[in-house]
């Protein structure tokens, strides 16, 4: 259970800066790739050593960690251009609804409990997710929900092969960090090279702040991950309640830290969602017990 608290809450932190972005004028791209590449750093001194090893290379894992990194980064950018076409309501509902995938893979696939208390939780999520993200104005203009649909498929199924690789590959938690560390490294490549075609270009300029933005994201962005690993490969929940519940628990802190510290607003729409929300965790973590 504490693997699952702290992966909430250390996610509620990435929110929380990434609430302070708009404020600074955050360039969010060189943020993401100074982020992943203060993960590598953090990795290395949390391993304790440089794990790019010969034998690192040649584990079962290696090539997992380069389409997961892959992921990370295209999924980034693909939320990001869902937010700018849709607006932000669309796209946190598509990205959170996600969970879903991930849960009924795991039913299926590893032949987890599936009790009326564990689906009646997932199907509560959706109207819960739905109200506590939703405004009553969306900047976003109308037009086809294609890649809203992209985000909600690529999401989920992003989330199961997590879970798929912690469960063939990651067996020990030296496995879990090395994984991680070079999950982190491919995006990060990823993102220097998007980066430097656009700085030679002059589509953009590097700034201090922006750098500043990525430091504060990175270090709870690694642990995020690793901790996320260590979640699914404990034996508290099953995945198919354990990442719905995350998920879940994400949004309630994340709406809940909006509203005492950013002073948003808080609707009776966002609070029956909220309390939806809750009612859903009780039922996807304890409904089958």
């Amino acid at each position: 259970m504490f693997y699952l608290i702290i992966t909430i809450l250390l996610n509620v932190v990435i929110a929380a800066v990434f609430k302070l972005f708009p404020k600074y004028n955050i360039d969010t791209l060189q943020a993401i790739v100074v982020n992943y590449c203060v993960c590598v750093i953090t990795g290395c001194l949390f391993i304790g050593n440089i794990p790019y090893t010969p034998s690192a290379f040649s584990s079962s894992w290696f090539p997992w960690s380069l389409v997961t990194g892959a992921c990370f980064i295209a999924i980034f950018n693909l939320l990001a251009y869902t937010t700018r076409v849709h607006g932000i309501t669309t796209a946190t509902i598509s990205n959170k609804l996600s969970l879903i995938i991930p849960a009924v893979f795991s039913i299926i696939l590893y032949n987890e409990r599936a009790g009326l208390g564990k689906i009646a939780g997932i199907i509560l999520a959706i109207p819960a997710v739905y109200l506590t993200t939703r405004e009553k104005k969306d900047t976003g203009p109308r037009t086809s929900l294609l890649w809203p649909a992209i985000l909600f498929v690529s999401s989920g199924l992003l989330d199961t092969l997590v879970k798929y690789i912690q469960c063939t590959y990651l067996e020990t938690p030296a496995s879990q960090a090395a994984f991680t560390t070079f999950t982190f490294s491919v995006a990060a490549i990823i993102g220097i090279t998007i980066s430097a075609v656009l700085l030679a270009t002059g589509r953009t300029t590097l700034q201090l702040k922006n750098l500043l933005a990525g430091i504060c994201v990175g270090v709870p962005n690694y642990f995020s991950i690793y901790f996320l690993i260590r979640a699914l490969h404990s034996n508290c929940m099953q995945s198919s309640a354990a990442i719905p519940v995350i998920n879940i628990g994400i949004l309630v802190a994340s709406s809940v830290m909006a509203i005492l510290l950013f002073r948003e607003r808080a609707n009776s729409m966002r609070l029956i969602g909220l309390a939806l929300s809750v009612v859903a965790i009780l039922l996807i973590a304890f409904g089958d017990r």
